[in-house]
Parts: structure tokens; sequence; C-alpha cells
């Protein structure tokens, strides 16, 4: 029998009734087939098979190294493929099922997509090591009006929230570039073309370096949410759910599940 599964008067083309029907069944015969994979891990007592993560840039390269290293620690028959992508290709990524999980900021759930929060990270005021600002510890808002800063694309949500705590303040800050990466934002401030507002988590190791000086907000209430997307009908296999586990868990914590696998790691990266 013959049926029309697509509607091609329409622009954009919609799915018929038989089309809908249709992709519901592709989804859950693909479901079930996950739910399966599941179960035989399980009675094998393992984790094998791909963990596949996509993350914002910000979620800062250092860091997911050292979570790759765990991982293999705990899982060292699985492998863990991680993309890099801006926020709204994580979105896209993981409501496509191109990703098990997706690491962004200023998370949205929707009908598909839930969110585990993750952490909050405090934002801090940062400069150029010969700045004149560079030598305090502690600065208000208000010391920020005049500034030549370094602010994200607009239509990211972080850049209206810096945009929002400025404006209460008070502060007009003169706004000489826009970015849509923190990696280049943070060259920007460190070759002197400005101040920023970002994510002290991630300035550490510039910092560590002499690169960059962070100075704390008086007030410090502003701050950028982390947050972990999944499917919601998403049933993950062992390797993802102790990577999710990794990811959740304070480092003082101690040790989690294991995979009970002693052969070599393997680790790939796109």
């Amino acid at each position: 029998m013959q049926v029309k599964l697509v509607d091609r008067a329409t622009r954009p083309l919609t799915l018929t009734e038989a089309g809908r029907v249709y992709g519901e069944f592709c989804r859950d015969v693909v479901r079930r087939r996950q739910e399966f994979t599941v179960e035989l891990e399980t009675l094998k007592g393992r984790a094998e098979g791909k963990v596949r993560v996509a993350s914002i840039y910000s979620v800062g390269l250092s860091e997911m190294s050292r979570l790759e290293e765990k991982f293999a620690e705990r899982c060292p028959a699985a492998e863990l493929w991680v993309d890099y992508l801006r926020p709204e290709k994580v979105y896209e990524a993981v409501q496509g099922d191109r990703a098990d999980l997706g690491l962004v900021s200023y998370p949205e759930p929707s009908k598909e997509l839930q969110v585990i929060p993750w952490r909050e990270e405090k934002m801090t005021v940062v400069v150029a090591p010969g700045h004149p600002l560079a030598k305090r510890e502690v600065v208000s808002a208000r010391q920020l009006d005049g500034e030549s800063f370094v602010g994200f694309d607009e239509d990211l949500p972080i850049s209206r929230d810096v945009k929002r705590f400025l404006r209460e303040a008070g502060v007009d800050v003169d706004l000489v570039m826009r970015f849509d990466n923190i990696q280049t934002m943070k060259e920007a401030v460190a070759l002197g073309s400005g101040i920023s507002i970002l994510p002290e988590r991630i300035l550490r190791q510039d910092v560590e370096q002499g690169r960059l000086r962070v100075i704390a907000l008086e007030d410090p209430s502003l701050s950028r949410p982390l947050g972990i997307l999944h499917l919601r009908k998403k049933k993950f296999n062992r390797a993802t759910q102790i990577f999710l586990d990794l990811l959740l868990e304070e480092p003082e914590n101690g040790t989690s599940l294991t995979c009970h696998e002693s052969s070599s790691p393997t680790t790939a990266r796109r």
C-alpha cells in the first residue's frame, strides 16, 4: 500500500498524518534498540561503546581533559567523543540524537529536551596586568563606568545577563568589541583592548600564567548557570550514565561507579 508521507504543497514541507505516524514508529524503534543495548550491557556487567558529548567552547579544554582522564580510569573499554559547538548547535545535536549529553550555559528545557542543573559559575572582572584596575582586589560596578569593554555577541544569553547587570547598576561602558567565544575575548583583554566580565572558573590558568588579572565584583550576584541537556525519553547506556555521574559529583565526594575493566582506554575527540 502506497501512502503519502510528506505534503509537498506546503512551504516548508510538512508531514501528512501518515508521515507523523511513521515518524513516531521510527522513533519508537530507535528507543527500543537503545533500551535493548542498555539491558544487554547490564547483563554483561561492563560499560562499552561511545559516549557522545556536545559542549560549548567555554566549558574549557583543560577541564574537559581532566574529565576525560577520570572517565578513562573508570570506563577503559568505552569511547568518549566531544564536539565543541556554538550553543544553538549543541541543542540541535542533542535534539537530533547526534549527542547523548549537551553542556550549555543558561540551559533552556523544551518539550523534547530535559535540563539537569550542573553548576553556577561566579562572574568576575578581568583586565590586562597593566590596566589601572589591575591592583584592586574588589571593584564596584560603578567603577567600570566609561571603561572600554569587550563583550559577548548580542544573541548570546550571557550577553543579555551582563548587559542587565550593568544597566541595573547605572553603568555605561564603551563597548569596543563583541565576540561569540570566551577564548577570543580573553585574548582581546590580554592585548589591552578593554576589560570584560567573564566566568572566574575558566580564567584560572591565564591568571597563573600572568596573562590576566581578575577582580572580584562587590556585588557577587552575577553568575553563569551551566546545565546538562538530554532527550527526555533517552535511556543512557552504562558508560553515558557513568560520565553523567562524573559530571555531577563533587571532587570531595570520592569515587563512584566503575566499569570493572582492565583494558587500555580508548578516548577520541572530534
